[in-house]
């Protein structure tokens, strides 16, 4: 009897447990990732960068993909979301310490790098120009080809310079504290 009773408490806890099993979706075709600026590795960071990074995967990307002087999400899925820990000096603004979405507008040789004060935006689809908090245009150079979409901090005199690359393209873009 108790065994009995025992298994039918097995097989109805199975039951139960297969009801509410959940439901993952598969992985990201373009994975998010974060970037920081930081004086070394254990320090707090200074400026965050959340992005998705989409792949070239044999595709012509800027003047194709991601079309010349229009608005870019500068990544894939959401606007890539910028978090600077201080007030900051781009261009010729000052920004104070906060939260910005990151667009850019690529172009053939220089591209535009924008702050927005509009958050949590899919793609580019509802850019606001009247939410731009600074600006600045940063010439483009060229490396070797990443196959993935990336953006990484290096240290400079007074502040940070955000690197940002794919395929062959590069930009630069100073941050100074």
């Amino acid at each position: 009897m108790k065994k009995s009773l025992l298994l039918i408490a097995i097989m109805l806890f199975g039951a139960l447990s297969t009801v509410n099993a959940q439901k993952f979706a598969g992985l990201q075709k373009s994975p998010t990732d974060i970037s920081y600026a930081k004086v070394d590795r254990n320090a707090k960071p200074e400026i965050k960068v959340v992005y998705s990074r989409p792949q070239k995967k044999g595709r012509e990307i800027f003047g194709n993909i991601v079309k010349y002087d229009k608005v870019w999400r500068t990544g894939a899925d959401e606007a890539t979301e910028i978090k600077l820990f201080k007030d900051v000096k781009m261009g010729d603004k000052t920004v104070k310490a906060g939260t910005y979405s990151l667009y850019t507008i690529p172009g053939a040789k220089e591209w535009t790098i924008i702050l927005s004060s509009d958050l949590d935006s899919w793609g580019a689809y509802s850019y606001d120009k009247g939410k731009d908090v600074a600006r600045v245009t940063v010439p483009i150079s060229s490396g070797d080809a990443l196959e993935v979409f990336s953006i990484a901090f290096k240290k400079v005199d007074k502040g940070y310079h955000m690197v940002m690359g794919w395929d062959t393209t590069r930009v630069e873009v100073p941050f100074y504290m």
